[in-house]
């Protein structure tokens, strides 16, 4: 299976960019599966229910959310309604939406992508290990498994708490990759027992930026620690960041990963 993941979506410039390129995407490199994380569309904070509706018909399987899931009180009843939304799975019991979705593919093969939040530095939410292994204890993946490949995002802003995750369930997932600093790291790999692995897949947006906001006011925040105007995304051109993973049907596990750049003023990469 051919699956890519698709890093926040910040702003107007990273939403364009989604809509824009990712038809072109799903074809060029057969994709079976496009997972976005689009916590950050709506001006960068939240998600409107008009935008997750572009991002699916352009060629998103799943999307998903994380700390700013509220921002945009409308998307509540839609996370009702479509269960291709999904926010963290670690709010506490009775939160609105859900945390995990198992995604059918038209050829029948099934896929899981669930998403936790961390706890370190952001909201103390229940135990995110614990939850997700709650879920993966019902959901095998494989040949004979409930489901042939695993998604997990951890939407979290330590790198430390992002790699115990991936370690604590390499071999029981497919691909474990971070999100929320908005920053691509270098590092994806196939871990010892063969899950795919990146620490954040970086962001849809403007680089040009700091993680995506315009640069005066985010900085002056720093400068004077002081609140100032509300921060606005940058909207120069996009770079288009995620990883790309090929599995394989019959363990469910991972055969390669390749980080993708696309666009924007970052250096350019895309899986062969």
């Amino acid at each position: 299976m051919r699956i890519l993941f698709l890093g926040d979506v910040v702003g107007r410039s990273g939403r364009d960019a989604v809509v824009e390129k990712l038809p072109g995407l799903r074809k060029q490199l057969a994709l079976d599966l496009v997972v976005v994380n689009g916590e950050n569309a709506s001006h960068g904070f939240g998600l409107a229910p008009d935008m997750a509706r572009a991002f699916l018909a352009a060629g998103a399987d799943v999307i998903t959310l994380g700390n700013h899931a509220w921002d945009r009180k409308e998307i509540i009843p839609y996370l009702e309604q479509d269960h291709r939304v999904i926010r963290p799975l670690n709010f506490p019991p009775g939160t609105p939406g859900r945390g995990s979705t198992v995604t059918v593919l038209p050829d029948g093969r099934k896929v899981l992508v669930l998403q936790v939040m961390g706890r370190l530095f952001m909201d103390p939410l229940d135990d995110p290990f614990r939850a997700a292994q709650a879920v993966l204890a019902t959901h095998r993946m494989g040949a004979g498994g409930a489901v042939q490949a695993i998604v997990l995002d951890v939407h979290a802003e330590a790198s430390s708490e992002k790699m115990a995750m991936g370690h604590s369930f390499d071999g029981d997932v497919s691909l474990v990759v971070g999100t929320h600093t908005h920053t691509p790291t270098a590092d994806h790999q196939v871990l010892a027992k063969g899950t795919a692995y990146q620490t954040d897949a970086g962001m849809c947006g403007d680089y040009d930026s700091v993680i995506g906001m315009q640069k005066e006011g985010a900085s002056m925040r720093f400068w004077k620690k002081m609140p100032g105007e509300k921060l606005a995304p940058a909207e120069g051109e996009a770079t288009l960041c995620g990883v790309f993973v090929e599995t394989d049907d019959a363990t469910g596990l991972a055969k390669r990963v390749a980080p993708l750049r696309l666009g924007g003023r970052l250096s350019q990469v895309m899986p062969d």
